[in-house]
């Protein structure tokens, strides 16, 4: 039984909790007070892939892409606005517009470690909208590489997202889920369809750190989130345990959003994060009840742990 001693020193605790947006005991080790924050652009790309960036007759900077220019050495935040409107109106890249849904999707990020924990603090506006596509009202996730998955250092989310993936303008009736192009024998306009590689040379990529990690939490308004977390490489595995948590509050219109896991990792389909290297970083943003291709997605953005040059320097805090 809690004594009333007990109850009058939590008090001042539950109160802080309740100022910064979340329950009580969630991220305590962190003062999020103290750590950057940036904002990233997030881009509603509809049936934009890899392969359509790469495309001349599609992309008009298709040929800077091909030449080694990464997606942000174009794009900031003017040009993502400007053309994620278009593609929202509905058109080529969008057959199957959502009314009223934003072109782009404003993410407040902040990134730090407690000395065994990396996090990521994401935050952002409901756009509003409501698509009925799923039962859940919004996912958050985060996905990491390394130097391993060039694809990731150039482009971000779009290393995993293929013309042929579920709900793309090349996914037929037999479509693929996300895959790294490395996990296929070819890769052409329409993708890398079931070309995969001998499961051998599979294992090896996997062994060698060649794929994406991602971390996710499902969000519904009133409801503990649930974390999900796992890897893509010729396909999407998840972990059959979760070992990332996720924290959240809804106020005034706004999520806020903690995913965080181990710094050591915990087996294969996670990188073990080192100080002072670099980590490519991407982030999407499912809002308004969206599933699958119907996301917010960044650009390539980088992490260090402690030092480095990165977009994102996790600290200590």
């Amino acid at each position: 039984m809690t004594s009333n001693r007990t109850r009058v020193a939590l008090r001042p605790l539950a109160l802080a909790c309740l100022l910064a947006g979340l329950p009580a005991g969630q991220s305590l080790a962190v003062d999020w007070s103290a750590v950057p924050a940036k904002t990233v652009t997030l881009a509603y790309a509809g049936q934009a892939s890899w392969e359509w960036t790469l495309t001349k007759n599609d992309h008009e900077g298709a040929e800077k892409f091909r030449g080694g220019k990464d997606c942000r050495g174009c794009h900031d935040h003017e040009s993502i606005a400007k053309d994620g409107a278009k593609v929202a109106k509905g058109g080529k890249l969008e057959p199957a517009p959502i009314a009223g849904k934003p072109g782009h999707l404003p993410v407040k990020v902040q990134v730090a470690h407690d000395g065994s924990k990396l996090l990521f603090r994401l935050q952002w506006k409901e756009t509003g909208t409501n698509a009925n596509q799923s039962e859940v009202a919004a996912h958050a996730s985060v996905m990491l590489s390394d130097a391993s998955v060039k694809e990731a250092v150039r482009a971000g989310c779009w290393a995993a997202c293929h013309d042929d993936v579920e709900g793309m303008a090349s996914a037929g009736t037999a479509p693929q889920e996300k895959y790294l192009g490395a996990s296929r024998a070819k890769l052409g306009r329409s993708g890398g369809g079931a070309n995969l590689k001998p499961q051998a040379e599979i294992d090896k990529l996997l062994a060698a750190g060649t794929f994406l990690e991602y971390w996710t939490a499902a969000l519904n308004p009133g409801k503990p989130p649930v974390a999900g977390n796992g890897y893509i490489l010729d396909k999407t595995h998840a972990a059959a345990t979760p070992s990332v948590s996720a924290e959240a509050s809804f106020a005034g219109g706004e999520w806020t959003v903690v995913l965080s896991r181990a710094l050591a990792g915990a087996g294969p389909g996670q990188k073990s994060l080192a100080a002072g290297a670099a980590y490519p970083v991407g982030i999407a943003i499912h809002d308004g009840s969206t599933k699958g291709r119907w996301h917010y997605v960044s650009m390539e953005h980088s992490l260090s742990i402690d030092s480095g040059a990165a977009d994102f320097v996790a600290k200590k805090n």
